[in-house]
């Protein structure tokens, strides 16, 4: 089985170094090409207005001066066009994607592309408590527990344009109960803030700062089961059509 990885956290994220792990542990035909430095939050976007820039680091393994998208589609029309992959792994990332953060996701973006391809394709998040500022970030469940999860999934039947997106509980929590399949949640956008700060010539700038929303009452999704300490595993489809509102917009605009 021939794989190819990529992420959202940079060719020299310590989760790649996890993921190649992971990886040998499947196949040990396992290609790299991943973006040059850190995409976090970059989701779905293509690099249109400057030209990318490649570098190879050796055999089957390669950065892109791009998006996660750019890199995965740039290693199936180029790097790997006549050794297509089998499988794409993207990750493992610094921090969970839940909820709608599959929407701004990297991570799961470059999974997306390679769904876009015909490839079958898995995101991979580990999820993180509290540290102290510049603290590593601890992958042990992700690495633990990697192959485990993936083997059965690839024995199964996929659906055409549809993505895995797996996250591992914070270490913190305590030892991982198992693994549970859950639909993605929603968290309530009242999380979201500014953090205003002035630089030294006066003129006032932001950072965007998500904090942490606990998931409501009765909430059966990714969000409950990794609080819990359940490895999630959800199943997306890029058909973002809401195929039950066709007939009442057909009704609607039959006399227009």
């Amino acid at each position: 089985m021939r794989i190819l990885l990529s992420n959202d956290d940079g060719y020299h994220a310590p989760g790649m170094a996890v993921l190649e792990r992971i990886a040998a542990q499947l196949s040990d035909d396992v290609w790299i090409c991943a973006p040059a430095s850190e995409q976090s939050g970059t989701g779905r976007a293509l690099t249109l207005t400057r030209p990318l820039r490649v570098r190879k680091f050796a055999d089957r393994r390669y950065a892109v001066s791009g998006t996660p998208t750019d890199a995965v589609m740039f290693a199936l029309a180029e790097v790997m066009r006549e050794t297509p992959p089998d499988l794409i792994l993207s990750g493992v990332n610094r921090g969970g994607n839940l909820a709608e953060d599959v929407m701004y996701s990297g991570t799961v973006s470059a999974a997306m592309e390679g769904a876009l391809a015909g490839v079958r394709s898995i995101a991979l998040s580990q999820r993180y408590g509290k540290r102290e500022p510049g603290a590593d970030v601890s992958f042990a469940p992700a690495e633990e527990w990697g192959a485990r999860v993936l083997r059965p999934l690839l024995d199964q039947p996929w659906s055409p344009r549809s993505v895995v997106n797996v996250n591992f509980p914070e270490p913190e929590v305590g030892p991982v109960k198992g693994v549970r399949v859950v639909p993605q949640g929603l968290r309530d956008y009242g999380r979201v803030r500014f953090d205003t700060r002035t630089d030294p010539r006066g003129f006032d700038y932001h950072w965007l700062s998500l904090g942490r929303v606990n998931p409501p009452a009765g909430d059966q999704s990714d969000l409950s089961a990794i609080v819990e300490g359940w490895i999630t595993v959800t199943p997306l489809h890029l058909d973002m059509t809401h195929h039950d509102s066709l007939p009442m917009l057909a009704t609607a605009l039959a006399d227009v």
